[in-house]
């Protein structure tokens, strides 16, 4: 078994270009601005409420964000306090398995033996607490599962479809469970027999040692990781000029992470259940909308600094149930 040491740190990902959301999340000259910049009714954007949520578990100089070359606009102004070593800048959008090895080759190299944690940027949690203690019960339980990738799973709180279901097999520790399979977007009936069965949302929050997750994708990407590797080991001297990444990323096809890196790798995962505590990944109209009606109005988490006072957010402003059920049917209508 790895010995167990090293830092925790996060990758925050937030590089995502929010496009099921596009038509709601627009500035006042209607460019649609991805989702991880905007706010609920006007608050902290979802990037801020995520980089404090890191906070529960990494100190801030172990908190690197994930972000795209092509949305500086709206993440430069969101993290100008943080260290520049910190942001890792994609050149272009391949799919979340590169959004995740290119953070991830980045932090091995200052720190070989660091624990790691993944967070979308773009999700809301109505109890953070609740989260955030899940949150440092995986981290702990890495000095038993330092060989695993454990997979936070949310209890459900309604029979959702749209959504990725994990389902848990034996019970292997304290609340910790094998992942016996996935099952994405079922029809309403399965997701009902899902969760009678005990399954758990996926969160897509996933805690591991930096080693243990780079094993995972070299088992199933070796082509991929060595290039990537060469890359970012070119690109060390120059950090703010990375043209060797820039150059691999030309020719880089789309990866996804759950689909290619995750599935069908069952035996090397654990799933780590935690309560319901409000947890949305706003990820439909409908969804934001519902998010939205059990938030009350005026409420705002307290800002830190990672951006300015007057760090511009596009609010997902009134969005009412009708409404957007209204956008759904529409979204779904054949052309």
């Amino acid at each position: 078994m790895m010995k167990f040491q090293g830092n925790t740190w996060v990758i925050v990902l937030a590089a995502g270009d929010g496009r099921r959301l596009h038509r709601l999340t627009t500035d006042e000259s209607g460019v649609a601005v991805p989702k991880q910049f905007c706010s609920l009714r006007g608050g902290t954007s979802l990037l801020r409420e995520a980089m404090q949520r890191a906070e529960a578990i990494a100190s801030a100089e172990h908190i690197c964000t994930v972000v795209a070359g092509q949305h500086r606009q709206w993440w430069e102004p969101a993290l100008q306090a943080i260290d520049p070593a910190n942001i890792i800048v994609q050149p272009r959008n391949c799919g979340t398995a590169h959004g995740i090895l290119l953070p991830l080759l980045h932090i091995i190299q200052r720190d070989p033996d660091a624990r790691l944690v993944l967070l979308p940027s773009d999700h809301h949690v109505e109890n953070e607490r609740v989260l955030a203690a899940a949150l440092k019960r995986a981290v702990r339980r890495l000095r038993s599962f330092s060989d695993q990738v454990l997979l936070l799973g949310i209890a459900p709180e309604a029979a959702d479809p749209d959504l990725g279901y994990i389902v848990p097999g034996a019970s292997v520790g304290a609340e910790v469970s094998t992942v016996a399979r996935f099952v994405e977007k079922p029809t309403a009936s399965l997701a009902r027999q899902l969760i009678e069965g005990g399954a758990l949302w996926n969160a897509f929050i996933v805690a591991a040692c930096a080693r243990t997750l780079l094993e995972l994708f070299q088992a199933r990407f070796p082509r991929m990781v060595e290039e990537m590797e060469l890359a970012v080991d070119l690109d060390r001297s120059t950090p703010n000029a990375p043209i060797a990444t820039t150059g691999l990323y030309q020719h880089l096809s789309d990866v996804d992470f759950s689909k290619h890196v995750l599935e069908g790798a069952e035996p090397a995962l654990r799933v780590v259940p935690v309560p319901q505590c409000g947890w949305s990944d706003l990820g439909t109209p409908v969804r934001l909308a519902e998010t939205l009606q059990r938030r009350p109005r005026g409420r705002d988490r307290k800002n830190r600094a990672y951006g300015g006072a007057n760090t511009p957010c596009a609010g997902f402003l009134n969005l009412s149930l009708q409404h957007a059920r209204l956008l759904a049917a529409d979204a779904a209508a054949p052309e």
